[in-house]
């Protein structure tokens, strides 16, 4: 089954995982996806992730989701930029328009990588939002 945008599925199926309070959820492995979750370890919103093959040349991501006090860390994950409309931020919007008044995260598509909107502002790039997090 082909998706029109598997960043959005991942991400929902995160959310559906929180809520649910699953230990892990499974998406499809690519490139786009670790780097996202990559941002998203590094900022504790996940506890890990690994690549598992499951046949010849498919792999998933098992993604462990992390808790705190019996609560989902994630609080809310959306999808900002979609296939039918983009979004870009540049410099100014990341240091001026602050997600959740700096507690949330900004994840970017810029010229250095999939990075975080503390990050984009540090290397001083702009880019497409991926997603929001809190």
């Amino acid at each position: 089954m082909t998706h029109s945008d598997p960043l959005a599925d991942m991400l929902t199926r995160i959310r559906n995982g929180q809520s649910a309070r699953l230990t892990h959820v499974v998406a499809p492995y690519s490139n786009l996806h670790v780097a996202v979750l990559e941002v998203l370890k590094d900022e504790g919103f996940i506890a890990s992730f690994v690549k598992e093959e499951v046949r010849n040349n498919i792999s998933v991501l098992n993604i462990k989701l992390k808790y705190f006090q019996d609560s989902g860390v994630i609080k809310s994950i959306s999808r900002v930029s979609k296939p039918g409309k983009r979004v870009y931020y540049s410099i100014d919007d990341l240091k001026n328009n602050k997600f959740c008044n700096g507690l949330g995260l900004v994840v970017l598509s810029t010229p250095r990588g999939v990075i975080s909107d503390k990050n984009a502002i540090y290397h001083n790039v702009g880019g497409e939002v991926l997603c929001k997090v809190f």
